[in-house]
């Protein structure tokens, strides 16, 4: 009888919020865009604490560049599911449309997620 023990597993990546946060805004736009940067800030008041996420996405192509207009008209008004998070404030602050050489739509959002007690 041979002792071949198999290796441990290596521990899986523990998701943050800020993780899901980047998920729930791919699924809001079907997947159509590609997160090109996401910053991430503590913040807190008084009465919450929470992390404040800035989060650019491009959209490429004709399909890509009309999700992302849906994307866009949706996200102040989104009703966002993440564990232990509250979405207080989400709202595009910046947005750029090129047409040539090809249709690209760049999209900055801001997003408050508060910690829910």
């Amino acid at each position: 009888m041979s002792d071949e023990r198999q290796p441990p597993k290596p521990p899986r990546a523990r998701r943050t919020a800020g993780d899901r946060m980047r998920e729930a805004l791919l699924a809001l736009c079907d997947h159509q865009g590609q997160v090109i940067e996401h910053r991430e800030k503590a913040w807190a008041s008084i009465t919450f604490a929470g992390t404040r996420h800035t989060v650019a996405l491009l959209f490429a192509g004709d399909e890509a560049v009309e999700a992302g207009e849906r994307f866009v008209a949706a996200l102040p008004d989104h009703e966002f599911a993440i564990p232990g998070q509250l979405v207080a404030d989400a709202g595009v602050s910046e947005c750029e449309h090129r047409l040539l050489p090809s249709p690209r739509l760049a999209v900055t959002c801001e997003l408050l997620l508060l910690e829910e007690a």
